[in-house]
């Protein structure tokens, strides 16, 4: 990828994020998951879990060709119509903008006193039960959802749009979201949603430690915890379910010197996670701004590398 692409598609994200009148390519791909879904289901003679990876494989596979085909099909018919399409397929792999709206309209709600619009608006973005969540709850659920999506919505598309271009970066994104479909350890999706599960892991591996190295380095910048978000990272990042979650939750409570985790309800059952982070301070809006600036800054840094890298490359 040209180094100016990246960047171009880096402002574009910034500056208009996901745009309603565009049908997202995670969307297409969505549909197309609970389309195979329900086709593999239908086959009893399919063990779940080799019907799982066959699902796989009949999203992502498709997923690289056909971008790959739109890119150079653009490009061939004319090659400014064809960077005008990549730097847009581009930004759409990306989630600053969006992650940062999307989560913004949880704290209006709180700063406007309706505790029930800020539950209903989360549960937009988390997995989790809402209902009952008091306004901590919410601060602390913000925080972990920005700082997690931090690596999978911005720093993991960014390494792949930089080692493989558009194509490769789409292609995460249908392995991220087979994973935020199917990829539950519940009886309904244990054995399909395994293989994507696991996958996910894989392609989130390097990204997720990346992406904690890289909030250190903006907590320096920021003059923030810099020395604690790299002790907690070590000490809690894998004091989550995923191996790879916890890593920029960690780094991003060691900065704030706040707690993550612990009490938490899916499906109506209440669970512990265990804890990431010294409560050192009670959690308040203020982290969450905090936690919007790491984000920017992060998501910054990692585009003046991307393009720094390509620029020396080409």
């Amino acid at each position: 990828m040209a180094p100016i692409v990246f960047l171009g598609a880096y402002i574009v994200d910034i500056i208009v994020g996901d745009p309603r009148w565009f049908p997202h390519p995670v969307v297409i791909i969505g549909k197309a998951v609970r389309f195979l879904e329900g086709k593999i289901r239908c086959f009893s003679r399919v063990d779940e879990k080799k019907g799982g990876a066959i699902l796989w494989f009949a999203v992502v596979a498709p997923t690289f060709f056909i971008t790959w085909g739109i890119v150079k099909g653009c490009t061939f018919i004319n090659p400014l119509f064809g960077i005008i399409i990549t730097i847009l397929l581009a930004s759409l792999t990306l989630a600053t903008r969006s992650l940062f709206d999307e989560s913004r309209v949880v704290i209006d709600a709180l700063d406007n006193r309706n505790i029930v619009e800020a539950r209903k608006k989360l549960s937009m973005i988390v997995g989790r039960d809402t209902g009952n969540l008091d306004e901590q709850e919410i601060y602390r659920a913000v925080i972990e959802t920005v700082s997690e999506n931090l690596s999978d919505g911005i720093i993991a598309p960014m390494l792949y749009l930089a080692i493989g271009g558009v194509p490769l970066a789409m292609t995460y994104k249908a392995v991220n979201t087979l994973d935020s479909m199917v990829g539950y350890k519940n009886e309904q999706y244990g054995d399909i949603g395994c293989f994507s599960a696991k996958m996910d892991d894989i392609w989130n591996w390097i990204p997720a430690r990346l992406t904690g190295l890289i909030i250190i380095i903006a907590s320096f910048i920021l003059r923030l915890n810099w020395r604690d978000s790299w002790k907690i990272m070590r000490r809690d990042g894998q004091n989550h379910s995923s191996p790879n979650s916890g890593i920029p939750e960690a780094a991003t409570a060691g900065a704030l010197a706040i707690q993550l985790g612990g009490k938490i309800q899916y499906f109506g059952e209440v669970s512990y996670k265990p804890t990431i982070g010294d409560r050192i301070k009670q959690t308040d809006r203020a982290d969450v701004k905090k936690t919007w600036i790491i984000m920017f800054a992060s998501s910054l840094l990692m585009a003046v590398v991307c393009v720094l890298t390509l620029w020396l490359i080409q």
